[in-house]
């Protein structure tokens, strides 16, 4: 008997969706409180989730849904490497 395996489901900060982990990037803030992006998910640290999309993006960093999440000030280089990111997918 075969078993089907659970997939892992995350909430976007942006749009408030939840969607397969997979389908996010995550951004995390380790131990020292550096903020980066997690793009293989394993990292240690808190993390927050955002979809694929400069739409999402854009209105998580409108309303600082990624700075409340991870419970601290984001620098505009940290966005700006998420949005190059979103770019290389486009």
């Amino acid at each position: 008997m075969s078993t089907i395996k659970k997939i892992p489901m995350r909430k976007c900060t942006g749009c408030g969706e939840l969607k397969p982990k997979k389908e996010l990037i995550r951004v995390i803030k380790n131990g020292n409180s550096e903020v980066m992006l997690d793009l293989t998910g394993k990292m240690n640290g808190r993390g927050a989730y955002v979809c694929r999309s400069m739409e999402c993006l854009t209105k998580a960093v409108r309303t600082k849904a990624i700075e409340r999440s991870l419970q601290i000030s984001i620098s505009q280089e940290v966005y700006d490497k998420l949005k190059a990111e979103l770019d290389n997918e486009g």
